[in-house]
């Protein structure tokens, strides 16, 4: 069993960015990579609220297929504090750590429990719709909001999106993190983004963390461990009206990331700091030993 060359790679690049305390970084090997001007002509074009009656039809197919998918990969996901979320009436951003392509799908299986998941939109980097295959087509047609650093785009289409969205009740899933880094299970830092949207327009905070799990003796093709999934639902955040849109803004910013490194404590009894271990990285640890099938550099 040959253990994947990117996934090794990818973790190197973590491993550097943890020293040089870049944090928010790109790791990942084989990321699309879209020409800025034809980047923006597709996102200028992105229907949003798939008005065209040809993405409302694409829009439901691929909602059939995710629902699929939360079905496959949490069959053994455990979630504790699904009571915080039970009497959500509001719109809301809902914050996690960000490790894999499939790390929506646990915050996707409680929002079906609780019947909140027809109300989920997430917001996605602009790269992934220049994916290939089954994947580009979830980016595309499922409800994604993709962000840019086009002033004119944000302006003119992301902010309305997200205020229209919110003033509907609708979910957003915000990852803080910005870029996924494989399988990393500590909490980085959050940038401001998503407090600034929901101090902005008064909507509370859902703060989650993934616990990730290694399952004994069964392992991917790539040679990590599959792993099991356990979703920590931590207290909702309101903003405070008595506050200004900075304070509250720091505020909720700073709340959820105690909280989540609290969940990280829960989860793996210990406190968290950036030393690089290969514990850090769920499903790497146990095949790096010499005894077990692969052995890694």
């Amino acid at each position: 069993m040959d253990k994947d060359e990117n996934r090794l790679a990818t973790i190197e690049n973590i491993k550097k960015c943890l020293r040089e305390n870049n944090l928010n970084s790109k790791v990942e090997i084989g990321d699309p990579n879209i020409d800025e001007d034809v980047l923006k002509e597709k996102i200028d074009k992105f229907d949003i609220f798939k008005k065209n009656p040809i993405n409302k039809i694409k829009n439901k197919i691929v909602r059939k297929i995710v629902n699929n998918f939360i079905e496959e990969f949490n069959g053994e996901t455990e979630i504790i504090g699904l009571e915080n979320i039970e009497n959500i009436n509001t719109g809301a951003i809902i914050t996690s750590n960000h490790f894999s392509p499939k790390d929506s799908t646990p915050i996707m299986y409680a929002l079906k429990k609780v019947g909140l998941f027809k109300k989920l939109n997430i917001v996605i980097d602009d790269n992934n719709l220049a994916m290939d295959g089954l994947f580009g087509f979830i980016m595309n047609y499922f409800n994604t909001i993709p962000i840019n650093s086009d002033k004119e785009y944000n302006e003119k289409k992301f902010m309305p999106a997200i205020e229209k969205l919110l003033k509907n009740k609708k979910l957003i899933l915000i990852y803080p993190e910005e870029e996924m880094w494989f399988n990393y299970r500590k909490v980085r830092n959050l940038k401001p983004g998503a407090y600034h949207l929901a101090a902005k327009f008064n909507v509370p905070i859902i703060p989650c963390f993934v616990e990730m799990r290694e399952k004994d003796g069964e392992y991917e093709e790539n040679g990590f461990n599959k792993l099991k999934f356990i979703l920590h639902i931590m207290p909702v955040i309101y903003p405070d009206k008595s506050k200004s849109l900075k304070e509250n803004k720091k505020m909720m910013h700073d709340m959820d990331y105690n909280l989540k490194k609290k969940a990280y404590k829960q989860a793996y009894g210990k406190e968290m700091n950036y030393e690089f271990s290969n514990e850090d990285i769920a499903g790497y640890s146990e095949v790096s030993n010499e005894e077990n099938l692969i052995k890694v550099k």
